[in-house]
């Protein structure tokens, strides 16, 4: 049986390497992009089961610009295979601008299924990503 695969698209080397190890060691095959445009051309060469998706990269809602191009229900959007790809959303962003996010119920407004604070501990990472990948 192939293992499931993740991709990681955040600009932190290092939180990605953390994140990286426990997956691998759980059994996941783990992929990497350090920005949006090269997550993107990932999500359609690696067709992951999962995304885990930094806010903040080269822009300051890049990670936001990303999910609603994966989750799009346009017919002519080229990632349309992947709307249904579920992704957790990580950031730091309610630290450093005192914002809060969370999923909405319809998925418009944040398209993604989970969120989880910068620093991500891994436990909860693996609860979500287990959680997640049975539906």
């Amino acid at each position: 049986m192939d293992k499931p695969k993740i991709l990681i698209i955040d600009d932190d080397a290092d939180a990605v390497e953390l994140i990286r190890i426990a997956l691998e060691a759980n059994n996941y095959d783990v992929f990497s992009a350090g920005n949006g445009t090269e997550g993107l051309a990932l999500v359609k060469k690696i067709r992951p089961d999962l995304i885990i998706l930094d806010v903040m990269m080269d822009s300051a809602t890049e990670g936001f610009q990303v999910s609603y191009q994966i989750k799009s229900n346009d017919p002519k959007s080229e990632y349309r295979d992947f709307c249904r790809t579920p992704i957790i959303m990580m950031t730091g962003i309610s630290q450093q601008m005192h914002m809060k996010f969370s999923p909405t119920q319809d998925g418009d407004y944040l398209p993604v299924e989970e969120f989880l604070e910068k620093p991500v501990r891994v436990d909860p990472l693996l609860e979500k990503i287990r959680k997640l990948l049975k539906r």
